[in-house]
């Protein structure tokens, strides 16, 4: 049985007045570990678990740490997730509350990778955040779901930090014969690893993260996000965290749904970017959710 829900599929009217056009919104915000990762850490874990591996270790910077220790609970194996020392408060106690160990190291998800892949042995599946086919193949549900229930839409808008929601998307097109279908990818301002890896036409490492969008803030995209930049047609764009943090409000005011600024991210282009959705009517969103941000939190944000 898989970890992660069928999300509701829903039309934003006030996304779509906005941004002139309409707006569809894939509300994986409600998945019940706040945020799309369950659903390719949840099909990651249930792989292994199946596989005889008796614990897990990953690396994040909240919200795949989360899935994977809702996932490590649900299947009664133990978790331990590494996190650097920018990981909030919350997103720490909420990876405890699953019951899994917090190990915090560095001051960058990288740094908190390489500790983490040291603690590996035999027995221990280590869930990569975002740079996996197992996760991609569970990512791509969320288009299954779309086509399954007869929307048909000509872009796909999506937040970008390492790529694995990205290449779970392209998966999902591809296997419901919509390669065509472009990709307008997002990104904040200072955590932009695929705009600066498109612009150099090679990946290249940012030298920190000083986004506050730190669900963003891998300084290096994966390899099959960039090759996919190379291969399909995707569009980048980046967002300012202020802009993030407004549609993260405005969202809240509109549909009841708290999500994070690497999710309002996406949602600014229908709020205040609605130029970059000009050549299109009928847009997917992914309302990828994120449970690490308070509302006291967008709100200080909001105010400084």
């Amino acid at each position: 049985m898989p970890l992660h829900i069928n999300t509701p599929l829903l039309e934003s009217r006030p996304l779509s007045l906005a941004a002139g056009r309409s707006i569809w919104l894939k509300m994986d915000a409600l998945q019940p570990s706040g945020s799309f990762k369950i659903r390719g850490i949840g099909a990651a874990c249930e792989h292994h678990a199946k596989g005889g591996q008796r614990r897990f270790v990953s690396s994040s910077g909240g919200n795949a740490g989360i899935a994977v220790a809702y996932a490590g609970r649900r299947l009664s194996i133990p978790v331990a997730v590494f996190v650097p020392e920018t990981t909030t408060g919350k997103a720490k106690a909420l990876i405890r509350q699953e019951g899994a160990e917090v190990i915090i190291h560095g001051a960058s998800w990288q740094e908190a990778n390489e500790r983490a892949m040291s603690a590996l042995d035999p027995d221990t599946a280590f869930i990569h955040p975002f740079d996996d086919p197992l996760l991609w193949t569970g990512h791509a549900t969320m288009i299954d779901e779309v086509v399954a229930q007869g929307l048909s839409f000509d872009a796909v808008v999506l937040s970008v930090g390492g790529g694995g929601l990205m290449s779970g998307v392209v998966e999902g097109l591809a296997r419901n014969g919509l390669e065509h279908i472009p990709i307008v990818a997002v990104e904040t301002d200072g955590a932009a690893s695929l705009a600066a890896a498109m612009e150099a036409g090679r990946r290249v490492q940012l030298p920190a993260i000083t986004s506050i969008a730190t669900s963003l803030g891998a300084r290096m995209v994966s390899e099959r996000a960039f090759e996919l930049t190379q291969s399909r047609p995707v569009e980048s764009v980046v967002v300012s965290d202020r802009t993030a943090v407004d549609a993260c409000l405005r969202f809240l005011d509109d549909h009841r749904v708290l999500v994070e600024p690497a999710c309002g991210a996406t949602l600014a282009l229908a709020y205040a970017h609605s130029a970059s959705l000009a050549r299109y009517e009928r847009v997917l969103m992914i309302a990828c959710g994120g449970a690490t941000a308070s509302l006291a939190q967008l709100q200080a944000w909001h105010a400084a």
